[in-house]
């Protein structure tokens, strides 16, 4: 029998969501995660991750994610977690990680590089990784982390299409997301700069964080600098949801608390494990669905 597309049902596949987030941490050192009650609410912002990708982790020693781990692994027992980090990364003194904080029993890292930037393009040149996933439609899934300089925004997001070029070729694959602090609003990028980058121009691409979204914690501002792209028809069947985390209202924090922790909310995409299928409602519920319609 055949129905009314409007009467068609879309199920979620019945299965839990995979959430990957990114997050600028804010100068993260031993120092600050040191410090009992900051490390607490990292701790509850990392368990809800089953990959995070960290930034402006600026502790060279890696102390301060080892300690993170320790904590996080005390805290929620659910499975293992590890990290894959990136080197120090910057032109001058001043010198970054990216480090993808894990769930090694959801996923593990098949493959990562730091992209080679041979113009000079980035401040921090990505820090690219290839994780298993676990859905038979997207068996692996790419991750490409950026923070980008404010100096250079706009000339940073259209060399991430390079990125995403060379990442294609590389590893034979288009199923990708592409996150981070891109500093992509107010002052750093006008809507009109933002329409015309490479990654809004060219097709395929999906920017799943609005553009009036607020990613920051200072009442102040409201920017959306934090954002998420997903490239693949594969990848953006499985979408399921994508926001910003506003960690000082879900753990009642002032701003001045918060602050302590970082001056941007996470950015989190969930990804279902299996595609959502298109199903016809069965006799009986479109007979009982016809009679709440009848006048």
């Amino acid at each position: 029998m055949h129905y009314p597309a409007v009467l068609l049902l879309l199920l979620p596949g019945g299965a839990e969501a995979f959430r990957i987030c990114a997050f600028n941490a804010q100068r993260l050192t031993l120092s600050k995660v040191a410090r009992e009650h900051v490390m607490d609410i990292f701790v509850r912002i990392l368990a809800r991750c089953d990959i995070m990708v960290l930034q402006e982790v600026v502790d060279s020693s890696g102390s301060a994610i080892s300690l993170l781990l320790r904590e996080l692994n005390r805290f929620d027992d659910s499975g293992f977690y590890r990290f894959l980090s990136s080197p120090l990364l910057g032109r001058n003194t001043y010198m970054e990680k990216y480090v993808y904080i894990y769930r090694s029993h959801k996923t593990q890292v098949l493959d990562s590089y730091v992209y080679e930037d041979k113009d000079d393009l980035f401040a921090r040149e990505p820090f690219v990784a290839q994780f298993t996933f676990p859905s038979k439609v997207l068996p692996s899934l790419v991750l490409v982390p950026l923070h980008t300089t404010p100096k250079a925004v706009e000339k940073e997001l259209n060399a991430l299409y390079d990125v995403f070029l060379d990442v294609s070729q590389r590893w034979q694959s288009k199923d990708m997301i592409l996150l981070g602090d891109f500093n992509a609003d107010c002052a750093s990028l006008n809507k009109k700069r933002l329409a015309e980058l490479a990654l809004r121009t060219e097709a395929g691409f999906r920017w799943v964080i609005a553009d009036g979204e607020d990613t920051t914690v200072r009442a102040s501002t409201h920017c959306a600098y934090d954002r998420i792209v997903l490239h693949g028809e594969r990848c953006q069947s499985l979408l399921s949801s994508a926001a910003a985390f506003n960690f000082p209202r879900s753990f009642r924090l002032n701003e001045e608390e918060a602050l302590n922790i970082s001056d941007h909310y996470p950015v989190e995409v969930e990804l279902s494990r299996a595609a959502p299928r298109v199903q016809p409602l069965s006799l009986a519920a479109l007979l009982l669905l016809l009679l709440l319609l009848l006048p």
